[in-house]
């Protein structure tokens, strides 16, 4: 091809791919003119007139239109409500007007329409570029404009999507959402006439324990049956502080009431309930306003409308809608909670653990406004785009607002909950206490039990005796050192370690730091620290947390977790603590004092309990690295992991990776070569590990060979360089040979 050629094939290329909609005011649908006129018109004066401006000619247009479906699917969504997106029209811009309002287009209607699932947009205007290597992007791109198939195992075993929609065991622990999400359906009939859902409820009262709070202040100061509710209190009706038998007891009567068939939740994880105290989300008869409930109807009713559209009108509705509703007296952030009740895979809870574990652990802010201290619409709205936007990336900590709910009980320390205290007790007095209550509290969610069997069901590819063996090492040694080449997972193992040693699955009892050159004892024992005022405190490191934490509940199990243990200098840095690490000087009668004394200014001995255990990873290929102190490997006991290829790892990236099987010995033999003419020319310890050939994320039917080549030139590539840093061409040869005829 000469450069002419080039030129003008580049000149046809489409520079992006818009997916836009066609309805005006909520269901004005305008695509048959749209396609009878070769246009697509922007239906608004004072929004996305840039966007418009910046499709050019030879752009790819497609028409869409969002919505949610729960039936008729081409997969098992387990009663979840799906989010679908329909493409309605193709076609390619022809000519910008630059008006910001219009472009010319030629058309081609789809027909019958083509529906894309889990991976829609909510604005009327969607720009997508491909080649980025966004794997969704391009492959809705693909399905798009070039009628490819959706490869919907993949998309199902997402990070996002893989709790409701997945394979394994994963997808069971909010199964609660199903339930919730029907009652909030169920619900929406009551909104213009609630006398038959309040009767309703006292009548459940008269049966089940745990309603009694439902009693009205009147004006004339006399007292009675609550005569009007908005929809989150009824559900708080089962969402407050009590054991869960009294929650089943009366979400069951709901159910009934409300004609709701999915069945009742057997845990309730990940749900923040009302306080017992502060249980209404609105004032007594005395103080409440006029239109105080019908506004929290409205928001109710807009949350419904908006979750699955793409009509912007719905999103402005919500906004005004939230906004009312928080002026009512007694909401503040228990409108958010309401609205994760409902919408729970939608909307985030702004409790107060929720807000922490989104500011401390996830480094987002979570805006106040207004005289109530509260976040609104536009805040609100931003925050959950962030965090949706972020669920869908494989290293990130949670992946749903259920999954984000739960972690941050875990993170931090919570109260116990006091189950049926005041159950009994008139407390419409206390509903009025706005401001001096926590309004939703965190009840301790039932952990997930972990053992050696999980550990192999995660994908393991060291075998049972061999986890068993590593376990025992840990346990007897109190401290292990994971060594081996790069890519032999074990970080990966170190975290199941960890787990299995505890029991369960609770990362509030692993702390897990990265050592590296600078870090030093005041980091990661005591130090001065700057605080917020510009002064200096005396602050505990990690180590010491651990300490303090295992101290406290000696009948539990307690990880420190050091990835690249021999990046930094270990014996500078535990310092005296080195000593106490050894397993026969785990008593308090082997206690030092510290090189800083406790922030009252004492000295307290300290000693490290029986029940906290360190696991280390040391990658032994980094030539950079110095050998650990003598003193301190001796008080470890160090297991080598080597690269596991074989049955195990052949049936895992098969199974659940979506390898081509046809392709899979290819790839163990061509690494195998590979690594033996490392182990020969450099030995055994550079090796390349199974990890760098374990995808992280199920591949799109095809893809198998363009993944390991990017694999090969991206990564392995690079390291063989490294290690053949004083003969280049080795390394060149050594990749060559990798992906020849690939």
């Amino acid at each position: 091809m000469n450069m002419g050629e080039k030129m003008s094939e580049n000149a046809h290329s489409p520079r992006s791919y818009w997916l836009v909609g066609a309805s005006y005011n909520r269901t004005d649908d305008q695509m048959p003119r749209f396609l009878s006129e070769g246009i697509w018109e922007n239906g608004y004066d004072d929004k996305y007139l840039d966007l418009v401006r910046s499709m050019q000619p030879g752009d790819r247009i497609a028409i869409k239109s969002s919505y949610t479906r729960k039936h008729n699917l081409p997969f098992d969504n387990r009663g979840n409500t799906v989010s679908v997106m329909a493409i309605k029209a193709i076609g390619t811009v022809t000519k910008n007007l630059n008006d910001g309002k219009r472009v010319e287009v030629t058309w081609v209607k789809q027909e019958p329409q083509r529906e894309w699932y889990f991976y829609t947009h909510r604005g009327t205007i969607w720009r997508l570029a491909a080649g980025t290597g966004d794997w969704g992007v391009d492959g809705l791109i693909a399905f798009t404009f070039d009628g490819q198939t959706q490869d919907l195992d993949r998309w199902r075993n997402a990070p996002y999507w893989r709790e409701r929609f997945g394979d394994g065991p994963v997808a069971q622990r909010f199964l609660w959402t199903e339930f919730y999400g029907a009652v909030a359906e169920k619900l929406l009939n009551f909104r213009t006439d609630r006398k038959p859902l309040i009767e309703g409820i006292h009548k459940i009262a008269t049966k089940v324990p745990g309603l009694s709070y439902l009693q009205d202040k009147f004006a004339d100061g006399t007292t009675g049956p609550l005569k009007d509710i908005c929809p989150f209190t009824a559900m708080g009706t089962f969402n407050r502080s009590m054991t869960d038998t009294n929650r089943k007891a009366i979400a069951a009567e709901m159910a009934t009431l409300l004609g709701v068939s999915e069945p009742v939740p057997d845990t309730f994880d990940g749900i923040p309930v009302l306080n017992n105290q502060k249980s209404w989300f609105f004032g007594s008869a005395a103080k409440r306003g006029e239109g105080d409930i019908d506004a929290l109807w409205r928001v109710f009713a807009a949350a419904a409308e908006f979750v699955g559209s793409d009509i912007p009108e719905h999103r402005a509705e919500l906004a005004l809608a939230y906004d009312a509703a928080t002026r009512v007296r007694g909401v503040k952030w228990n409108i958010t909670t309401g609205l994760y009740w409902a919408h729970p895979w939608d909307f985030a809870t702004l409790d107060l653990p929720s807000r922490s574990y989104i500011e401390d652990r996830l480094n987002l802010p979570v805006t106040q406004a207004g005289q109530k201290k509260t976040i609104d619409a536009k805040g609100y709205l931003a925050l959950v785009d962030n965090l949706n936007s972020r669920f869908s990336e494989d290293d990130y900590p949670v992946h749903s607002f259920p999954e984000l709910s739960l972690a941050s009980w875990k993170f931090g320390d919570q109260k116990d909950a006091e189950p049926d205290k005041l159950d009994e007790a008139s407390l419409a007095d206390l509903n009025e206490a706005e401001d001096q209550q926590q309004g939703v509290i965190q009840p301790p969610p039932a952990l997930e039990p972990y053992s050696v069997a999980n550990i192999l069901k995660d994908g393991c590819f060291l075998s049972q005796p061999e986890i068993e063996r590593l376990l025992e090492r840990l346990r007897t040694k109190k401290n292990l050192i994971l060594q081996g080449p790069p890519g032999t997972g074990k970080t990966w193992i170190a975290k199941r370690l960890a787990y299995a040693l505890i029991g369960e699955k609770d990362d509030t009892k692993i702390r897990a730091v990265q050592f590296h050159p600078n870090l030093s004892y005041e980091d990661f024992v005591r130090g001065w620290r700057p605080t917020g005022e510009g002064k200096l405190a005396l602050t505990d490191g990690v180590f010491m947390e651990a300490i303090r934490a295992a101290s406290k509940k000696s009948t539990s199990n307690f990880v420190v977790v050091i990835e690249e243990i021999n990046r930094g200098n270990p014996a500078q840095i535990f310092g005296e603590l080195l000593t106490l690490l050894e397993a026969g000087k785990r008593t308090p009668t082997e206690a030092l004092e510290l090189c800083y004394p406790d922030a009252d200014g004492k000295r307290r001995p300290v000693h490290v309990p029986e029940n906290l255990y360190v696991i280390g990873t040391m990658n032994i290929a980094d030539r950079s690295l110095a050998l650990v102190d003598l003193a301190f490997r001796r008080r470890f006991a160090f297991v080598t992991l080597e690269p596991k290829l074989g049955d195990a790892w052949r049936g895992w990236v098969i199974q659940h990776c979506g390898v081509d099987p046809n392709l899979v010995p290819e790839i163990e033999q061509r690494l195998s070569d590979l690594n033996q003419k490392i182990e020969q020319d450099l030995g055994a310890q550079f090796r390349i590990g199974h990890s760098y050939v374990t995808p992280n994320h199920r591949l799109e039917l095809g893809a198998t060979r363009e993944w390991f080549a990017q694999v090969a030139e991206t990564e392995i590539g690079p390291l063989l360089e490294e290690y053949w840093f004083d003969s280049p061409k080795t390394a060149k040869d050594a990749l060559e040979k990798l992906i020849a005829g690939w």
